[in-house]
Formats: C-alpha cells, sequence, structure tokens
C-alpha cells in the first residue's frame, strides 16, 4: 500500500527553505474548531498554543496578531503596536481572499502578502510555542524566535489583562 504523501503547507515550505527547524502535529477535523479545542485533542498545554488573528486598521492595511489560545486580543495595545490609531477583526468570509488561508487554518508564516505582525510578549519566555501549521489539522511547533524570523514579527504586549 502507497504511504500517503505528507502534504506541505506553504508555512512548512517556507519554515524548510529558511533551515528552521519544527514538528507538525496532525488532528482530523472536517470544520473549524478553536485552538483551545485543537490543544486539548491533541493533549497541548493551553499556554503554548497560540491562534493567529487578523484585523484591519484605520488605513486599511491588514495586521496580523498571534496570541495565546485562551486571551482576548486588546485591540487598543494592538493598534498601538503597529502605529494604528485602531483596529477591527477581519471579517470570517474575508480571511482567505486577504490571508490566503483558512478559518482555523490561518498562519502568520507564509500569507498572500507580508503584513505586519505581532507576537504577544508572552511567547518570548517559552522554549517552544505552537501555531497554525497553514491549514486545518496542522499544527507547528517551534520556538518563538523562530516564528518571528519566519513570519518577520515582532513582539509586543498585544492581550486583554
Amino acid at each position: 500500500m502507497a504511504k500517503q504523501k505528507e502534504i506541505k503547507t506553504n508555512a512548512m515550505r517556507i519554515l524548510e527553505n529558511m533551515k528552521i527547524p519544527f514538528a507538525q502535529y496532525t488532528y482530523e477535523c472536517e470544520e473549524f474548531v478553536d485552538g483551545i479545542q485543537v490543544a486539548d485533542m491533541l493533549g497541548l498545554p493551553h499556554e503554548k498554543v497560540y491562534k493567529t488573528l487578523v484585523t484591519m486598521g484605520n488605513s486599511k492595511n491588514y495586521f496580523v496578531f498571534v496570541i495565546p489560545i485562551a486571551e482576548e486580543l486588546d485591540l487598543k495595545a494592538a493598534a498601538r503596536s503597529v502605529g494604528e490609531k485602531n483596529v477591527e477583526m477581519l471579517h470570517v468570509k474575508d480571511i482567505t481572499a486577504v490571508t490566503g488561508y483558512v478559518r482555523g487554518g490561518c498562519t502568520s508564516i507564509g500569507m498572500k502578502k507580508q503584513f505586519v505582525t505581532r507576537i504577544d510578549a508572552s511567547a518570548e519566555g517559552l522554549e517552544k510555542m505552537i501555531v497554525s501549521g497553514g491549514r486545518i489539522g496542522s499544527q507547528l511547533e517551534l520556538t518563538p524566535q523562530d516564528l518571528a524570523r519566519a513570519a518577520r514579527a515582532e513582539f509586543a504586549d498585544i492581550v486583554r489583562h
């Protein structure tokens, strides 16, 4: 029987090209489930798993924020971190058109365009963090510094306290 070919996402190809080591976790899932459910399905600690949120600023530019799955984005802090007056969440129906990824499979690495990206400062102290692999059913584990390099991101304090 032929071995099923591993499905590589754009994010994985970029990491491989940049020689950034990562581990992949896969899970069976047909539709969007939130990050907490994904972490529970994979038996991963919630504080290591991050979700990717896409927003639009006053300037009509898009901004990407990577925050812990159990936290909420502080829109004011997020806007400040990218030099905008304010940002609002991108409508779900626009995610694929803007990023090239689907809801629940959106990652900050390898979107259609390079958007200004911020990773919550809480990640800086982690040895490894886990983010979407670029499709539903795939998660990637890598160091926060490697994620920042691959996504051309900076760290900022962007969650609601």
